[in-house]
């Protein structure tokens, strides 16, 4: 009884420090939480590719797609305004989105 005991509580004491260790750990940021701290510049939207636009909140891989399509298409984005001419964007999600971008060149 006493070995059954003992195991349990090495069991309980190894989880207990596995949960420690992962509260220290520290997560990678988001790119929301760069940017709040200011450590983010915002990318070129004409320039940057389908892997860092879908880091923006709210834009996945497939409005990446879809922006890198409307470039493609139409030329540079010059707005926010324009860029709720791609298709997945609207007023409020351009928004975001013009937080986190430039459209220069």
């Amino acid at each position: 009884m006493k070995t059954i005991v003992f195991a349990c509580g090495v069991v309980l004491l190894a989880l207990a420090s596995n949960q420690l260790m992962a509260l220290e750990a520290k997560p990678q940021q988001t790119l929301t939480q760069q940017q709040e701290a200011g450590a983010v510049n915002t990318i070129a939207i004409n320039k940057a590719s389908a892997e860092q636009l879908a880091l923006i909140p709210g834009i996945g891989s497939q409005k990446a797609e879809a922006i890198q399509n409307y470039i493609a298409e139409h030329g540079a984005i010059r707005s926010e305004q324009q860029l709720t001419q791609v298709r997945g964007i609207g007023d409020k999600l351009a928004a975001t989105v013009a937080q986190y971008v430039h459209f220069e060149d």
